[in-house]
């Protein structure tokens, strides 16, 4: 048997997204600027839902984490992507990589399992409507929330301790902007079979499982629409579905891409650009697509800036009185 070097490096180079130096601004401008309204977009939403107790509902419940997930989300990869273009250097540590799949792992995950959450409270509103408000309950829904918490962090931790069992040889280049599970895996020098066979198996129950769950509640909730007799009641009933699946749509589509396209693959570029949707592009789009045609969301966030406003000029007067 040939030795094997155990030795672990001490860190790993993230390529980027081009080594063009000259498309470094741009890049940099692009990513800071779509980073800036992805965290500022879903907190405008985390904090009219929490702030409108017009928006104390089940929807707008799983609506809010989502929002506040997304955010976590984006923060995992871009900041040290933002850190490295600025300061010109690509490297990342070895415990600093392991931290980002950790944390990258857990929030996509629980994205998708809120996802499916969300799907689920959508049938019950449109095939139970009589039954929502008892099925749908405080109880029930923190405790949808939990579970998705609970499986995500589950997941994460078992991909972060399977990686720590990997030995790389020597200073290894990530073809990303950043450390994606299956780049550092592919780039390990001793037999990755149980990882691959633990990364795809987890892919199955944390990607497929909810997919599966959302295309059966869609498959009830076509079939509910479609007992209904007038074509104004069936577009109302679809319409509070739309946004959902926009997201649905657009997150899976682009995740898959990366998680599910064949091993020789992994290092193309179309895989890069596809993990920039499901990463930095879906958490953009998620409070445009939720708020853009939802009146409850827009008057929630007029009354929010309309309460600010009021308090601003009420707080300076206040002052001056004193």
């Amino acid at each position: 048997m040939e030795s094997q070097n155990d030795t672990q490096i001490s860190e790993f180079l993230l390529v980027g997204l081009s080594k063009e130096p000259e498309l470094q601004p741009l890049i940099f401008g692009l990513f800071l600027s779509m980073y800036l309204i992805t965290v500022f977009g879903n907190l405008l939403i985390f904090m009219a839902v929490s702030s409108d107790s017009h928006l104390h509902t089940p929807m707008y419940f799983f609506l809010s984490n989502l929002s506040f997930v997304d955010i976590c989300l984006i923060s995992t990869t871009i900041p040290k992507t933002l850190w490295n273009i600025q300061s010109q250097s690509k490297d990342i540590t070895y415990a600093g990589c392991i931290s980002q799949i950790h944390f990258l792992l857990f929030f996509a995950g629980l994205d998708d399992l809120l996802l499916v959450a969300m799907a689920y409270d959508r049938y019950v509103a449109i095939c139970h409507p009589l039954q929502y408000t008892v099925i749908m309950n405080p109880r029930l829904c923190g405790l949808l929330v939990l579970l998705c918490w609970v499986m995500s962090a589950l997941n994460s931790l078992l991909q972060s301790l399977m990686m720590l069992r990997l030995s790389f040889c020597r200073v290894l280049e990530i073809p990303h902007f950043f450390c994606e599970l299956n780049q550092v895996i592919r780039r390990a020098c001793c037999d990755t079979f149980l990882n691959d066979v633990v990364m795809y198996s987890s892919a199955g129950v944390i990607g497929g499982g909810p997919f599966v769950g959302i295309l059966f509640s869609y498959s009830k909730i076509v079939s509910s629409i479609r007992g209904i007799p007038s074509t104004q009641g069936k577009y109302k009933a679809f319409s509070t579905c739309t946004s959902h699946l926009s997201v649905v749509a657009l997150f899976y589509c682009t995740a898959l891409a990366v998680y599910l396209s064949p091993a020789a693959t992994h290092s193309s570029q179309p895989n890069v650009t596809a993990s920039v949707m499901y990463t930095l592009v879906t958490p953009m789009l998620n409070p445009f697509i939720y708020s853009l045609r939802n009146k409850d969301i827009k008057g929630a966030l007029k009354r929010f800036f309309g309460m600010a406003a009021i308090k601003g000029p009420t707080c300076l007067w206040l002052k001056k009185s004193t």
